[in-house]
């Protein structure tokens, strides 16, 4: 038994047969020492409803709940992880709800309302990035949540946390700049998976900025995709078709600049223009 008084994890896959699945994204975190790093990497969890997505065989939602997690509401695709679940919940009774779902067609802000929620997640790298602009996007702010602690490759945490200037800056870095405060807490090596990934991996903690500049979070989208999806052109060329250089003169920033060379609030002054 571990400390928690359930079995190890390699034991509940081996029982569930639950080997990971290239096509869900999953690579499973099994050392409870760095499950619980994680967990603590979100700060206090009492009183908390934590959300997780893609728990897998549930290191990490065992975790949270040892770690004082109120509850934790766990979104899991694969059914074959339900029955592993379903153990952790008898052993936490009340404190875990476990949701059979996608989490691309699910309403996190509808989850727990009214309790005071953060996000964390070993996200299954398919989907991982596509769920955090969502998360960083939606319409009413301050969001729903009180934090996010995410793990994601490498390449996409340093692309989270990039500022202007550096090869990492793009769309992510400006919409997790404008609205949030973001930092890389700790790497992950590809051996603490199973499988390992190629990659080494890092966790990111997020918090959101009571008070962003204000702009209109679609508009601010769609000159972030112009700017930086034609990243090596002069900026007149790349924003040619929300106003160009008209546009860039209206706001005081040279034509001739890169997307990458722009600041968080240079791009919310181009979306207010626009």
């Amino acid at each position: 038994m571990t400390v928690d008084g359930l079995p190890p994890l390699r034991d509940v896959i081996d029982k569930h047969g639950l080997q990971a699945k290239k096509s869900l994204g999953q690579n499973f975190l099994l050392d409870l020492n760095l499950t619980g790093k994680v967990a603590r990497a979100a700060g206090d969890l009492a009183g908390c409803t934590v959300i997780e997505v893609g728990p897998g065989p549930g290191g990490l939602t065992r975790a949270l709940l040892f770690n004082g997690a109120r509850k934790v509401v766990a979104i899991e695709r694969d059914e074959r992880c339900l029955e592993a679940l379903a153990e952790i919940a008898a052993h936490y009774p009340g404190r875990l709800d476990v949701i059979s779902g996608d989490a691309l067609k699910t309403d996190f802000s509808a989850l727990a309302p009214g309790e005071d929620k953060k996000i964390v997640a070993n996200l299954p790298y398919n989907i991982g990035t596509e769920l955090l602009v969502r998360w960083l996007t939606v319409e009413r702010w301050p969001p729903f949540y009180r934090s996010m602690t995410l793990m994601f490759q490498r390449e996409v945490a340093q692309r989270i946390v990039a500022q202007p200037g550096s090869n990492a800056y793009g769309r992510l870095g400006v919409l997790a700049g404008w609205r949030t405060e973001a930092k890389i807490a700790f790497d992950v090596p590809p051996q603490a998976f199973t499988p390992p990934p190629k990659v080494t991996s890092s966790v990111v903690h997020i918090v959101p900025r009571q008070a962003p500049l204000p702009a209109d979070v679609k508009t601010l989208g769609r000159v972030t995709e112009s700017a930086f999806g034609q990243r090596r052109k002069m900026l007149r060329q790349s924003v040619k078709g929300l106003g160009g250089e008209a546009l860039l003169g209206r706001v005081g920033i040279d034509p001739t600049r890169r997307a990458e060379t722009l600041s968080v609030e240079e791009f919310v002054r181009l979306a207010n223009a626009v």
